[in-house]
């Protein structure tokens, strides 16, 4: 019992000055707020690779539509990675002269195998794009009407090479899919304060915006093409080892994208696979540590309770550590939850730890030794 409470404690301690830390660079982070008015100057192409989402993507293209951004100035362009519904059409038959569609089909044989058909999907776009700003977004998000506008003042102000910005779920009706916001809003807080921290580079593909020659200049996807996520994260972190000071967040809740939680549990875990496997590829090591860190820590949580059956003298500790475990999260979590207007959540967080808990620590195993579905292709 010696050595269990000598791991516990001195894993906890560990996580709890990072979270402790992270809650005071949430907070630190100031909310963007514009200085000056658009320039009418950038050009920006907005990138959606998009497979088998003929239902997703009507709201999303109505959305885009909307946008306050001079229509002229900005471009959307669909790539459909080899689609075997309507995808196709939802694009051509939507009425906006601005919005494009582009086919993987059109470049490369049904056959050919890529472990990356996302990044090709990217590059390809990247390729046509006439904008100098490239945004990306996912095919099943939405966003308000000043999302293009907010992330090219953004721009203009700063003159940043690459911009991680925020992003929610919605439509969460159901436990399930609280539990997963929830999980998703810990993220989000975490990439914020690491923005603000100078303390490591997190971002999300749904909403992501950098400078089309800058992606030139790192290479494209070039050496981390053979992985098949990380057209967000990877591509950052090279971008940020040739500009450090050009990468930065915008804290906005005009320029939040929303996206659509899973459905189902299997969809949950391949997803959170696919995310866990990229743990020990990213170059830049303290993100691998931290998440070393959240892993132990949850695994020796998730095992301190199956060992509290066995030894219950070691039950009290337990309860104490899942009492410090939670306090330290809400703490992180509530002005995290308060900008993205989801503080209501936060009374399921106490039941969902048991799900989160066992969750964290068969994603994280899987990710390093499994195997993961993403979009109807197995991966590796």
């Amino acid at each position: 019992m010696y050595f269990f409470l000598t791991v516990l404690f001195l894993l906890g301690g560990l996580y709890g000055i990072l979270m402790i830390r992270y809650g005071h660079g949430w907070k630190a982070l100031a909310p963007y707020i514009p200085t000056q008015p658009i320039s009418g100057l950038t050009k920006v192409t907005v990138i959606i690779p998009a497979r088998d989402e003929e239902d997703n993507l009507p709201p999303l293209l109505a959305a885009l539509h909307a946008q306050d951004y001079p229509a002229q100035l900005f471009e959307v362009i669909v790539i459909d990675d080899f689609s075997t519904d309507r995808t196709p059409d939802v694009v051509k038959d939507f009425p906006a002269a601005n919005i494009k569609l582009l086919q993987l089909s059109q470049h490369l044989s049904a056959t050919e195998r890529l472990n990356s058909y996302k990044k090709k999907a990217i590059e390809l776009a990247i390729e046509q794009a006439t904008g100098d700003l490239i945004m990306t977004t996912d095919a099943d998000c939405v966003m308000g009407p000043l999302w293009i506008s907010t992330m090219v003042r953004f721009y203009e102000q700063y003159q940043p090479k690459f911009i991680a910005a925020p992003v929610s779920f919605y439509k969460e009706n159901n436990f399930f899919k609280i539990l997963q916001s929830l999980d998703f809003l810990t993220m989000q807080g975490i990439t914020g304060a690491l923005a603000q921290l100078k303390d490591g580079t997190m971002c999300n593909g749904a909403n992501l915006a950098y400078e089309r020659k800058v992606f030139y200049e790192v290479d494209a996807f070039k050496g981390i093409d053979n992985i098949a996520s990380g057209d967000d994260m990877l591509l950052m972190f090279k971008v940020f080892k040739a500009y450090p000071d050009g990468v930065k967040y915008l804290k906005s809740q005009d320029a939040i994208v929303e996206t659509l939680p899973v459905d189902t549990f299997r969809a949950f875990m391949n997803q959170r696979i696919r995310w866990s496997s990229k743990a020990d590829k990213y170059d830049d090591k303290r993100l691998t540590w931290v998440l070393a860190l959240v892993y132990f820590w949850n695994v020796v949580l998730l095992f301190g309770g199956v060992f509290c059956i066995f030894a219950p003298g070691a039950l009290p500790y337990f309860l104490v550590a899942m009492v410090y475990k939670v306090v330290l999260e809400f703490y992180f979590l509530i002005p995290v939850s308060r900008f993205f207007g989801k503080k209501g959540m936060l009374s399921w967080f106490i039941p969902g730890q048991l799900f989160h808990i066992p969750y964290i620590v068969v994603a994280g195993w899987l990710g390093k030794f499994g195997s993961y579905q993403w979009k109807g292709r197995k991966v590796k």
